[in-house]
């Protein structure tokens, strides 16, 4: 394991808006210094997953000569203008340079216009400049080739900012899974799927990707902006990273499986309830039943007589050829 991912203990670093005071650095200075890699970073391994910085980089970048003034002008971004003053050409010279890829940006802005506003670092253009072997791109006539293709649209400036944005956050992974998610983070959705089938693989690859820089809330026009300056464009761009993330993701998985679901615990098997028995069918009585009178003549039947008339009647149905006695009053 590399020393930039080895965790520090916490009380022997401190967080960024700490170490950018510490510095004399604004925050945006600060998080472009760590982008540049003058500034060295660790995992916070015990407080959230940020990025911590050590004391003794701290101590180390204090003891520089013409800090904190050097540290700061390392650090330097500067727009078109501002850099072709430092490269002493013109403006559009300077944009040429931009769009062959030769001069790389290190951040990008919206400005009020929605234009995209490119910066560079100040030292890079200086270095450049000082290069014998680029002086011939710094004054006469571009070369015929440069002009054709750049005649065709050519423009490098997207490109050469996620070529420089990729090293930062491959600098800043962790373990093979979080590379993967760097590269990932290049790459359209329809690419990753394709290039990663397995779906616990592709959900832990994604769950590693880096968005674009935060500049911006969600929906807002540069939000819209950073994710499609992120997103590659260009095929050769595009194989290069297909083939890289294919890389990345067989040696994360011999590095460490992505994590799966836990199979589920197979249910006991229960044994069906036992049936009641179901109670004998009543045979048929083979004698139909006696039919009764129906509801009409049932409702018409005579009512048994009660008192000394009604046992005289009984008594007189029960010996044939008696009369009944009459009562008189």
């Amino acid at each position: 394991m590399s020393g930039s991912t080895i965790a520090a203990p916490r009380h022997l670093t401190c967080a960024p808006s700490r170490a950018a005071r510490e510095l004399g650095l604004a925050r945006g200075e600060f998080d472009l210094a760590v982008l540049l890699g003058r500034i060295r970073t660790v995992p916070d391994r015990q407080g959230g997953g940020g990025r911590r910085v050590e004391r003794s980089e701290i101590e180390r970048l204090r003891a520089e000569e013409g800090f904190p003034e050097s540290l700061r002008e390392s650090v330097r971004a500067v727009g078109t203008t501002e850099g072709a003053a430092l490269m002493e050409v013109s403006a559009m010279r300077f944009t040429r340079l931009a769009r062959l890829g030769l001069v790389v940006p290190v951040r990008f802005y919206l400005n009020r216009y929605r234009a995209v506003v490119w910066l560079y670092p100040a030292e890079e253009l200086r270095q450049f400049t000082a290069d014998e072997r680029n002086a011939p791109l710094l004054t006469g006539r571009t070369p015929e080739a440069m002009r054709e293709r750049l005649g065709e649209g050519l423009d490098l400036r997207a490109r050469t900012w996620r070529g420089r944005h990729l090293g930062f956050l491959l600098r800043q992974a962790g373990d093979p899974w979080e590379r993967a998610g760097a590269l990932a983070a290049f790459l359209d959705p329809v690419h990753i799927s394709d290039v990663i089938r397995d779906p616990y693989e592709r959900a832990h690859v994604s769950r590693n990707r880096p968005g674009p820089p935060p500049n911006g809330a969600p929906g807002s026009p540069y939000a819209e902006l950073a994710e499609r300056i992120m997103t590659a464009d260009d095929a050769e761009e595009v194989g290069r990273l297909r083939g890289d993330l294919a890389q990345a993701v067989r040696e994360a998985r011999a590095h460490r499986p992505a994590p799966r679901p836990a199979p589920c615990p197979p249910t006991p098997h229960a044994d069906p309830p036992t049936p009641h028995a179901d109670p004998p069918a009543p045979h048929p009585d083979p004698s139909p039943p006696h039919p009764g009178p129906s509801a009409p003549d049932a409702a018409h039947a005579p009512k048994p007589a009660r008192g000394l008339l009604g046992r005289l009647r009984r008594r007189s149905s029960r010996t044939p050829g008696r009369r009944a006695v009459a009562t008189g009053p």
